[in-house]
């Protein structure tokens, strides 16, 4: 994965109704561990990683790079949001592509925090790199994931199968702007 291109990283906080979107911070390490060890989070992204490895190997300030926003809600961490772009992906329809992913705490899920994030994170994109499509993976297995997808607006362009099971590509084309 690559940086996004000219963007500034990382950009002021993006506040919604109920969520802060900004850079990561040396005091959500412990949520980062957290999430990464899930095994609830990781049930559809080939399991998680040990959190005693984690421990050892997560630096400071966690995740600290273009593209991955910390959600923040009452001043903690509940997920991640992640735009990368994928010079060389394994699908053809998303090479060069920014993909979207998200990681949210499971005492988060059921809130409508991941579409109130995601969107504004694609907001964010449309207004810094305008004309951009964007593509999320995710499990058809996985349907909060797959409803989440729909409602954001991606669509389907491909079925495959990955890591023994069938994994869905979706496209958001890019955002015009009137001239």
């Amino acid at each position: 994965m690559t940086e996004l291109g000219p963007v500034a990283w990382p950009p002021a906080p993006i506040k919604t109704e109920r969520l802060v979107l900004r850079g990561s911070e040396a005091r959500d390490r412990a949520a980062f561990v957290e999430l990464l060890a899930s095994r609830e989070v990781h049930t559809y992204l080939g399991g998680p990683r040990p959190r005693d490895e984690l421990e050892r190997e997560m630096p400071e300030v966690p995740e600290r790079w273009s593209g991955s926003f910390v959600v923040d809600l009452d001043g903690a961490m509940i997920g991640q949001i992640l735009l990368r772009r994928a010079p060389e992906h394994h699908r053809p329809a998303a090479a060069g592509k920014v993909d979207l992913g998200y990681l949210f705490l499971p005492r988060a899920w059921g809130f409508g925090y991941a579409a109130e994030a995601c969107a504004a994170a694609l907001d964010w994109f449309d207004g810094v790199l305008p004309g951009e499509p964007v593509v999320l993976a995710t499990q058809t297995a996985n349907v909060g994931s797959m409803r989440l997808a729909a409602k954001l607006g991606f669509t389907e362009a491909e079925r495959f199968q990955a890591w023994d099971a069938e994994q869905w590509l979706g496209l958001r084309p890019p955002v015009t702007t009137p001239d």
